[in-house]
Formats: C-alpha cells, sequence, structure tokens
C-alpha cells in the first residue's frame, strides 16, 4: 500500500501466471505497519520477517515453504533473513543485492564515502520514512500513528556518517564472509551497470547450498526496461526457480548451467545507452577451468606524478545507473587526461576479461590521506575511451578498513586495488587503457586537503582475469522477451524530462553535479502519488575540504478524502576535518503544516 506501486504487477503475475500465493509486508513503521523504522536492516526487522515466514508456512493453503524475493532493498533482506535459517524458508532470490553493506552499497567505496548518493536514497528515505500509513488500511488512529511516527523518526543517514569504518555495525546485514549461513537454494540476479555487481561471482563461489546466477548488462532497473538492454522477462525465471525449490517440480533448474551471463561487447558509451552489444553465454561455475591471468606492466621507470584534481569522475558519473538521471558513463577522455594513464594495444586477438581485475602499484602521497581511483577503459581506434569497470581506494584503508592508518608522507607504499566484476572482450585494433586519478567526483567524495600522487611507473601491474580456449557450454542461454505491458510496470508514471547537469564555476573556481527528477502517478488505495527530487554536489577545486551537498526530497500523496505530504532538506557542508549535516523535515495535510523536526550534527572526519 506505499508509493513503490511499480512491483505490483510482478506480483499478479507470479499469482496468476506461477500459482504462487504472494505476500508484500511494510517494514516495521513504514507504509501502514506500526513500530519505528530505526534504520535499515536493523534486528528487528529480521526478526519480523522470520515470524511473517512463519505465520505464512503454518497457513492451511501453504504447503509450509515460503520463498523470499525482491530487488535491492528486498534482495538485501532476502539474504539476510536466509542467513538466520528460519524453518519455512524454502528458497530465495536476490535481485540487484549486496553481500557486503560497507564496501558495496551506497555508503562507502574502497573506504570513501560516496558523494551523490547522498542526495538521493540516503536522503530521500528520511521524508518517505515521514510518511502517514494509508488512512483507509490503517483504519481509526492513523493521523495519530503518523504524528507518532515523526516524533520518533530519526535521519539513517546521520548514523551512517558515524561509522565511516568497517566493523560490527556494517557486518550485521552483510553475509560475507561467512556464506556458509545460507543453506537454503539461492539464486542471485545482477547488472554490469548496477552498483552490486560484486554479490554475483564471489558469492556464487562462496556459497555451498543449490545456486544460480544470472548476470545481465542491466542497471537497478527492471530487466524488461532498463537502459542499457537487451532485455528479458524475468518473471519466468522466478516461477521456474520457486517451482522447482517451493513445490518440487522437475522442471530441470538444477540439471541447467548454474550461471548465466551477458558478456559485453566494444559499444561507443552514451549516457542514455539503450543497449549494449554483446553475448549470452552459459557457464558450468566458478572458478572456470580455462580462467587465467594476463599481466600487463607499464613501460619505462622513473615516477609519474600527479596533481589531483578534485573533479575528475564527472564523465563516468555515478557507479550505479538506473533510472535517468543516474545514468551511464560517457566517453572518458575528458577525465582521462587529468588521469595518469597507461595503455596496451590489442594486437593478436581479442581479450575476454570475467571476474574482477586488480591493479598493483607503489606510490607516495603528499598527504596522509587520499585516495587512488583506477578506470579500466576500452580505447576505441578513433580515441573514444568507454569504462569497463572501476575501483577505489582510499589509502588509509590500504591494509585494513577496520583500522586505518594515516599514509607515510613522501614514503613509498605498495597498494592493491581491487576492481568491480566485469564480463567483457576487448576487440583486436583496441586499446585496454588503465586511467588512475586521486578522485572519482562525484561518484565519491573528494579528499580533505589538496594532494599530489607519485606513482612509481615499474610497480604498475594491470592483472587481468582472462579466458582462453573454447566455451566449455556451446549452446547459449534463451530467455522469454518482456511482455508488451512491461513498459508501463512504473505505474503509469509523468514524469518531465530529468535533469542532470555538471557546471563549472570559472570563476568561483567550483565544479557542481545536478540532478532534478520526479513526477506522477496512481497507487493504491485511490491514492495519486507526486514525487521530486533534487540535490546537487559541489566542489572547490583549490580546496577540496569544503566540498557539500544539497538536497530536497518532496512526496504528496493526494486520497480521495485527505492529502498528505512530506519534505526534507538537507545540507552537508564540508571541511578538512568534520561533516556538517543539517536536515529539515516538514510534513502537511491538506496543505497546512502537520509536524516538523531538525537535525544538526557535526561529525569528524575519520582518515576520510
Amino acid at each position: 500500500d506505499d508509493i513503490t506501486a511499480a512491483y505490483r504487477p510482478e506480483y499478479d503475475r507470479l499469482v496468476n501466471e506461477g500459482g504462487f500465493a504472494v505476500c508484500r509486508v511494510d517494514v516495521r513503521g513504514t507504509g501502514s505497519s506500526e513500530g519505528d523504522a530505526t534504520d535499515e536492516y536493523s534486528e528487528v526487522e529480521q526478526r519480523d520477517l522470520a515470524e511473517v515466514i512463519a505465520w505464512l508456512a503454518g497457513q492451511p493453503w501453504s504447503n509450509g515453504r515460503v520463498g523470499m524475493f525482491g530487488t535491492s532493498y528486498s534482495g538485501f533482506n532476502a539474504i539476510q533473513v536466509a542467513c538466520e535459517r528460519p524453518p519455512g524458508l524454502g528458497a530465495i532470490l536476490a535481485i540487484y543485492a549486496t553481500d557486503d553493506r560497507y564496501t558495496d552499497d551506497v555508503h562507502y567505496m574502497g573506504g570513501v564515502l560516496r558523494a551523490v548518493d547522498l542526495v538521493d536514497y540516503c536522503h530521500y528515505m528520511t521524508p518517505m520514512n515521514a510518511l502517514p500509513p494509508v488512512p483507509e488500511v490503517f483504519g481509526d488512529g492513523w493521523r495519530e500513528e503518523w504524528r507518532r511516527r515523526i516524533g520518533r523518526t530519526e535521519p539513517w543517514l546521520l548514523r551512517w556518517l558515524r561509522e565511516q569504518r568497517d566493523g560490527p555495525y556494517w557486518r550485521h546485514g552483510s553475509l560475507r564472509p561467512h556464506y556458509a549461513r545460507i543453506t537454503c537454494p539461492t539464486m542471485l540476479v545482477g547488472g554490469w551497470a548496477d552498483g552490486y555487481r560484486n554479490n554475483s561471482l564471489r558469492t556464487f563461489a562462496a556459497l555451498r547450498c543449490p545456486k544460480a546466477l544470472l548476470m545481465g548488462p542491466w542497471s537497478h532497473m527492471s530487466t524488461a526496461t532498463s537502459l542499457p538492454g537487451p532485455h528479458i522477462d524475468l518473471v519466468p525465471e522466478m516461477i521456474q526457480w520457486f517451482g522447482r525449490w517451493l513445490r518440487d517440480e522437475d522442471n530441470g533448474v538444477d540439471r541447467e548451467p548454474p550461471i548465466r551471463v551477458f558478456v559485453r561487447h566494444a559499444t561507443r558509451p552514451e549516457p542514455d545507452l539503450a543497449e549494449h552489444a554483446g553475448v549470452w553465454r552459459a557457464e558450468p561455475g566458478w572458478p572456470l577451468e580455462r580462467s587465467s591471468t594476463l599481466d600487463l606492466t607499464a613501460a619505462g621507470s622513473g615516477d609519474d606524478v600527479l596533481a589531483v584534481r578534485p573533479d575528475v569522475g564527472t564523465s563516468a558519473w555515478i557507479s550505479c545507473a538506473g533510472q535517468l538521471p543516474w545514468g551511464q558513463p560517457q566517453d572518458q577522455r575528458g577525465d582521462d587526461a587529468w588521469s595518469l594513464v597507461y595503455d596496451w594495444p590489442v594486437a593478436e586477438g581479442p581479450v575476454e576479461i570475467l571476474g574482477h581485475p586488480q591493479v598493483q602499484l607503489t606510490l607516495r602521497s603528499t598527504a596522509p590521506v587520499a585516495w587512488i581511483s583506477a578506470k579500466l577503459n576500452d580505447v576505441f581506434p578513433d580515441g573514444t575511451s568507454a569504462v569497463v569497470t572501476r575501483g577505489m581506494l582510499n589509502l588509509t584503508h590500504r591494509t585494513s578498513s577496520t583500522a586505518p592508518e594515516a599514509m607515510p608522507v613522501g614514503e613509498a607504499v605498495d597498494v592493491v586495488v581491487e576492481l568491480e566484476a566485469a564480463a567483457y572482450v576487448f576487440p583486436t585494433g583496441h586499446r585496454i587503457r588503465l586511467s588512475l586519478a586521486g578522485t572519482d567526483w562525484p561518484n565519491t567524495w573528494p579528499p580533505p586537503t589538496p594532494v599530489s600522487l607519485s606513482v612509481e611507473r615499474s610497480s604498475i601491474r594491470l592483472r587481468l582475469p582472462i579466458l582462453e580456449g573454447p566455451d566449455q557450454i556451446a549452446e547459449p542461454p534463451r530467455f522469454h522477451a518482456p511482455q508488451p505491458d512491461d513498459e508501463d510496470e512504473d505505474g503509469d508514471r509523468d514524469d518531465p524530462r530529468p535533469v542532470w547537469r555538471i557546471e563549472h564555476d570559472v570563476l568561483a573556481r567550483t565544479t557542481t553535479a545536478a540532478v532534478d527528477h520526479g513526477g506522477t502517478y496512481r497507487g493504491t488505495h485511490g491514492v495519486q502519488v507526486t514525487d521530486r527530487y533534487e540535490g546537487e554536489v559541489t566542489v572547490p577545486l583549490l580546496d577540496p575540504g569544503r566540498a557539500s551537498a544539497r538536497a530536497r526530497c518532496r512526496f504528496d500523496l493526494a486520497w480521495p478524502d485527505v492529502t498528505c505530504a512530506a519534505e526534507a532538506r538537507l545540507a552537508v557542508d564540508g571541511s578538512p576535518e568534520a561533516f556538517l549535516v543539517t536536515i529539515e523535515l516538514d510534513t502537511f495535510e491538506d496543505g497546512a503544516p502537520f509536524l516538523s523536526r531538525r537535525w544538526e550534527e557535526l561529525i569528524t572526519r575519520d582518515l576520510l
């Protein structure tokens, strides 16, 4: 009954085509559920879900076996609940989810705070959690419950900014490294343009339960409508998976190749790329017998010095593409011009990679806190530079994210940067490029002070996980095409064109990345929903520690008898030492003020 009505057609199809009973639950303190939403993936949330599973398993119409599935948040807690092994849970299917909440979520990347994510999910959960229950569902007392909810809600972002190191907080809800906790059959669905692509090969390899992996070209969008495609209909895959493991159907799922992967081929980059070239392939497992490592080293000797420009990364944008304006990387030549680049020609046949590339190097830093960004690019004959995958490392986290240590200024330090998982073919005549920078902005926050890096050229080693020899499975996988009405799965939204803008203030010497998007659509129980998301992040080129973020998000819910709204505004003002975070929340009933809250906190930067 909440504002994410877009998923309803999927539930209907699982009922009508799959013959399943489908239950959707508002987690405690959201939608029309009572209680308090104290944080994402809380312990009480997991206990609640286990109770729901037990209730479903005990119904007279149930065979006692329950499946759990979902995209993003509900994929996360499918994995988390599977770790707890509730007796009724028979199988899960997690779409665009993570096994590691610290390194592979919207909060930190390689120990560096994510920047542009602050003005999206990290902020909009504040007003979303302050929306009222549906009056028709909750009944009398909905207004009192709404008032109580607003009075007790706290922005989740504040806790996330305090927890700058990996540790117990982030290990809670993370499957990694204790994969053996999951024993029920598990299917993972991921996309190469999605931010959770690492919960793929490494998780599949570590699981010891019946398992399957489907990796497509997709971003954080439906497999039927994603930018980029090609598209597939995922519902038949879900029906087949749950049919096998919840109803013992002999449908062949457990005899099919466990990995189906889309291998991307060279495609000219576009921010709204509709379809990525490539082929589907089935694999018998992971790692593969035909896997090996190709080591590429830089020619020459001496040090390559990089004066870090804090706004490098704008053409790579966010590392989790999705609905616009969260688009895909553009041509990288602009960012490459402010980076250290190393090229290797592809002269003797194509080079295919599948796995996690790795960069090893020795460098020196002029500041105790600095980072290194590494991008693996495909350079076309005309110079077009396309991102294949990327990695980021806060150099103070070079040996540990639980106990980071300042860089010894001016001293040579060996570091290893693991890049995100990728499947890609570099064609003959192209060049493999390693692009090194000291920032990946606005994807991540800039370093606290101006800094220069010196890289020992002879130390650079790019390690590529390559495949050689013929495919082990000759027959490619086949999928159902999306249904014609899948294009309407967003609930008949009426959205204006989104804004995605990069602005340079020449005299102020600042760079700003701005977004503005939203629209209107119909939900359940007669509601009309209007949402609006505005945000910007700014970095001063001469004083990166003063980077800032601003955001405004508003939800308006119009039922036949009452209208309610929640609006929140965020300001994050950085200094070399701390983040000053200010959040204001206003709610309204029938256009009149209902209840307001305000939070302000100074959060010290911890080697960040």
